[in-house]
């Protein structure tokens, strides 16, 4: 058997973009997840009418995918965002809108009823609602949480290093496996992470976390370009396997930050460093996660550095009955909700919260922005979907 070949630093590109391509060809949810850029420009070429919320730091990218158990620096877990490439400080409906869209994509990949979307809207809508009521001591999540959350935090709080390096590397071994995800990195790449690992910023936040010795040596043991990711592919990404002090491994995930696509609020503090604004926006919307993250320079790219903890999952989702499928969009909605509202104060959260219950309809219990919005986005994505199979399809032949 040969040697295996790998896409070097200047052929990577083409390499991702076909990655890419057939990823977001596996099924319409897919495509909604890697369809960011897409999903403003069809919102804002849409008949629906979007309300001006109140400016705050959101995901921009509100996906079902972008949401599940986050650990802190102290290994607590909590459901969370995960994902804030997109993050800007911008209009909170754009999030509401596009979690609806992944919600309704996730009913038509579970075959259930038309009318159970518009109760998972009702729910979302009730959820995230709930989240903005009350004082600060007094807003919180649902009291019941849905069985497929239940479950994923059982198997989070139970993970332990073993469980990430397995499935993140394969195996327990202090090396990155070679292979389909991991490629060898050129000289010139692996110098410039080595010397980033050496500045006094990298080694507080490693040191940071888990309660470890500030003083202790950190070694990089491994690295690899990685092919992760659907809407990322094509940016920088790279696994570095550290060794803190004795024998403390760890994984550190760096990825470019690029521009975010979704419309910031005119005038509004955001970074103009894109690595400073994912830390920033993940620090108010995602506090488990904005506490281990770090804005780096690499380069000539701005990278957004965090150290993977095994306890961090993301929510598979493959069946949902209807009861199922309404009780986890009430539940993820008063997760953003409170990720929203806590950056709020009581007069605005009182005023984005009325205009949530505006607008309701003798036959929908939520607003008729949103389902006008999540109507029109299904079927523009469920066109583009099939126009993106046959283009993918097309290309694959020639």
């Amino acid at each position: 058997m040969g040697k295996p070949s790998y896409p070097d630093a200047a052929t990577r590109l083409e390499v991702l973009a076909a990655r890419r391509n057939l990823k977001m060809a596996r099924s319409a949810h897919a495509y909604v997840r890697g369809s960011t850029i897409q999903f403003y420009r069809w919102l804002e070429n849409s008949a629906g009418k979007v309300p001006d919320g109140p400016p705050v730091w959101i995901c921009g990218d509100c996906h079902v995918g972008n949401l599940g158990p986050l650990a802190d620096a102290k290994g607590r877990v909590a459901i969370q965002i995960r994902d804030l490439d997109q993050t800007v400080i911008g209009n909170p409906a754009h999030d509401v809108i596009r979690l609806g869209l992944s919600l309704a994509s996730t009913a038509r990949g579970s075959d259930l009823p038309g009318v159970t979307t518009a109760r998972m809207l009702e729910a979302m809508v009730a959820g995230y609602a709930k989240a903005l009521e009350g004082d600060r001591e007094k807003r919180g999540a649902f009291a019941a949480r849905p069985h497929v959350v239940k479950s994923i935090l059982r198997q989070s709080v139970r993970r332990r290093w073993r469980h990430l390096a397995q499935e993140r590397l394969e195996n327990v071994e202090p090396v990155i496996p070679l292979g389909p995800r991991f490629w060898p990195l050129s000289t010139d790449e692996r110098e410039a992470l080595d010397a980033l690992f050496e500045g006094d910023d990298v080694r507080a936040m490693i040191t940071g976390l888990r309660g470890r010795d500030p003083s202790a040596a950190i070694e990089v043991v491994d690295a690899a370009y990685w092919m992760k990711g659907c809407s990322s592919l094509g940016r920088l990404r790279y696994a570095v396997l550290l060794r803190v002090g004795s024998g403390d491994l760890c994984l550190v995930d760096i990825k470019e930050a690029a521009p975010a696509a979704a419309p910031r609020t005119p005038d509004a503090a955001v970074p103009r460093d894109n690595a400073q604004r994912v830390v920033a926006g993940a620090r108010a919307l995602s506090p488990n996660l904005g506490q281990r993250m770090l804005a780096a320079r690499l380069g000539d790219k701005a990278v957004v550095l965090r150290e993977l903890m095994p306890q961090d999952l993301k929510i598979e989702i493959e069946r949902l009955t209807p009861g199922e499928a309404m009780a986890l969009a009430g539940y993820l909605a008063n997760v953003v909700g409170r990720a929203h509202g806590r950056q709020m104060d009581p007069a605005t959260r009182r005023a984005w919260h009325a205009e949530l219950t505006r607008h309701h309809t003798a036959t929908l219990d939520a607003p008729s922005w949103l389902w006008a919005n999540v109507v029109e986005l299904v079927s523009i994505h469920e066109a583009e979907y099939l126009n993106h199979c046959r283009r993918y399809a097309l290309a694959s032949a020639a």
